[in-house]
């Protein structure tokens, strides 16, 4: 039975519930142009198995380190695991040596399938198919959850009727909170729970509620509820940013590269992924676009969508050399150490054949010979 079409005849809480009604077993995409976005969500019997979005992908363990559930260290250790012949899956690797028990992980990937769904229920234009079965699109994460569909629509409904309530104070996600003038004065009174501690110390006057949430692995509904109290109560005031410097459309390559360093310096990576993902389509075979896609997705924490980029430039150019440090780099950043070392130590031979010193040079070393070390040392200790 095919389901699919637009959005506008037949919205997305509707498309939702007929699944849950039919208890349909297969995969729901959602597309959007407005947004240049994707989602896509795995059923089983009516209840959700999965969520991902296209701009917002998480791999689980990375997810775990930005909630503060593991540690960095742990993550490093579960993937050698895996690269030394353990066939489980990171999150299960995590729990066999006892970095989170199950039951924290478990509610760890609901809480991420649950924002993914919370996200799309926003989505108002754009196009829906469902395809049965998941035998051609096997569900991706490392652990699946079972959500009932319609306590989900039920939380949905009740987040767009509070959203609703604040918006005159936070009519989006791009607003910045910044810290009143006078308080300093009331440090002393303030008798906050974790929670609004925890939002207070990543406020800086530069990041925009959704870069709030996502510096602190939180959902923006939960932060945004967090700054609305805050300056209801007048410790914080909410400033809209002015607009950054209007970044034209162009066509040819150089242009377009041009765009997006100008995107990337004015941090605008939102901004530089959309113009991005379309200049990596109408020219395939520009390393240089390539290893710019990378360095956006590099700034937004998707280290494995930065690589694949990455890689992508070095098999359309092999000796276009910013490819070889930022691999090594986005490697390091994954904790494949050893594959890192590799790249820097390609990226020093190319510099130093070149016989034009390179300002990194230095910093290139010591993080070269850390990752040896830490190579080392953890081998030796296995």
């Amino acid at each position: 039975m095919a389901i699919e079409g637009p959005l506008k005849e037949l919205g997305i809480h509707d498309v939702f519930q007929l699944l849950d009604l039919i208890r349909k077993t297969g995969v729901l995409r959602v597309t959007s142009d407005l947004l240049n976005n994707e989602g896509r969500v795995w059923f089983e019997d009516g209840a959700i198995l999965f969520a991902e979005l296209r701009s917002n992908p998480h791999r689980l363990g990375e997810m775990l380190v930005r909630a503060g559930k593991i540690t960095e260290a742990d993550l490093d250790r579960a993937r050698d695991m895996q690269r030394s012949g353990n066939d489980s899956p990171i999150g299960g690797i995590l729990v066999q040596f006892g970095a989170i028990k199950e039951e924290e992980l478990d509610v760890q990937v609901r809480f991420q399938t649950e924002e993914v769904i919370f996200e799309m229920m926003g989505w108002n234009e754009g196009h829906f198919s469902f395809e049965e079965g998941h035998d051609n699109d096997p569900v991706p994460g490392d652990r699946m959850t079972r959500i009932r569909t319609e306590a989900l629509l039920m939380e949905g409904a009740r987040r767009i009727d509070e959203w609703s309530r604040m918006e005159r104070t936070i009519p989006n996600v791009g607003v910045i909170p910044m810290f009143t003038e006078s308080v300093d004065s009331k440090e002393g009174e303030l008798d906050l729970v974790p929670a609004e501690w925890e939002v207070l110390a990543a406020i800086d006057g530069v990041r925009d509620l959704r870069s709030v949430a996502r510096f602190l692995a939180r959902s923006e509904f939960d932060v945004a509820k967090t700054v609305f109290g805050l300056e209801s109560a007048g410790v914080l005031t909410i400033a809209t940013p002015q607009p950054e410097p209007e970044i034209e459309t162009a066509d040819d390559e150089p242009a377009i590269a041009e765009q997006l360093q100008i995107a990337i310096g004015v941090r605008d990576f939102d901004r530089a992924r959309t113009v991005g993902e379309g200049a990596v389509k109408t020219h395939p075979h520009s390393a240089e676009l390539h290893f710019l896609m990378a360095r956006v997705l590099r700034a937004q924490r998707d280290y494995a969508g930065a690589e694949e980029y990455c890689r992508k430039a070095l098999r359309l150019d092999s000796m276009y050399t910013p490819s070889h440090r930022q691999l090594g780099d986005l490697l390091a950043l994954q904790g494949m150490y050893t594959d890192a070392v590799e790249w820097w130590d390609r990226w020093l031979n190319m510099q130093e054949a070149s016989g034009d010193p390179h300002p990194d040079t230095p910093d290139v070393r010591r993080a070269l010979a850390a990752a040896q070390l830490l190579h080392n040392t953890l081998k030796t200790n296995a």
